[in-house]
């Protein structure tokens, strides 16, 4: 797994890992501080740094971020709350193999503050989405989305907390059928209280 941030992300997939049936063979980090790499080391987790701001270009930082991941041999590379664009040398390093978890349901509102956007477009139903990561920016081919209706009353604070409730499932639940070869299928996915549910396929 690849992060940057406070571990969310990387805390359901840990917990969930021995009955989804995946298991997580490292954790890579480009912040030193990052709340999820000292989660992952009181885990017992295999770590490793990989600091940006040692690098003097990020093709060297994505080459450093490479040896790291090849090191730890994942069949799967799991982005989770990593804060950084990939170029498209390291995605294409890897294809087929990059998955990423993005707040809202693509191809609508890719990019960053998604949930204030998605309120200011007044649409009525949002979510999150796994998707393979390609060389464009929460562009790739989405595996599967779980999405929730907007309430009248709904800010972007309670709008944040209720979609990252929705990836707490639905990640573990992706990497659950990916380990299980089902990838290829689409996949049918609705998280507790979450309506309406979305989901898709890899052909």
């Amino acid at each position: 797994m690849v992060v940057s941030g406070r571990g969310s992300n990387l805390r359901s997939l840990h917990e969930k890992a021995s009955e989804h049936d995946y298991l997580i063979v490292g954790v890579v980090s480009n912040k030193p501080m990052a709340p999820a790499l000292d989660y992952a080391v009181s885990c017992g987790l295999p770590t490793q740094l990989v600091d940006h701001h040692a690098y003097a270009t990020r093709a060297l930082f994505e080459d450093a971020l490479a040896q790291a991941i090849d090191h730890m041999n994942p069949d799967v590379i799991a982005l989770a709350g990593f804060l950084r664009v990939l170029g498209a040398d390291f995605v294409r390093r890897y294809p087929g193999r990059l998955l990423n978890i993005h707040p809202s349901l693509l191809p609508s509102f890719p990019g960053l503050d998604t949930h204030r956007r998605a309120l200011e477009a007044g649409v009525r139903e949002h979510g999150a989405t796994v998707h393979l990561v390609t060389e464009a920016l929460d562009g790739g081919p989405i595996i599967a989305q779980a999405g929730l209706h907007i309430t009248p009353t709904e800010d972007v604070a309670t709008l944040a907390a209720r979609v990252l409730a929705l990836e707490h499932d639905l990640y573990p639940y992706v990497l659950q059928r990916w380990a299980r070869g089902e990838v290829v299928r689409p996949l049918t996915h609705r998280p507790h209280n979450a309506s309406p549910a979305r989901t898709s396929g890899i052909n």
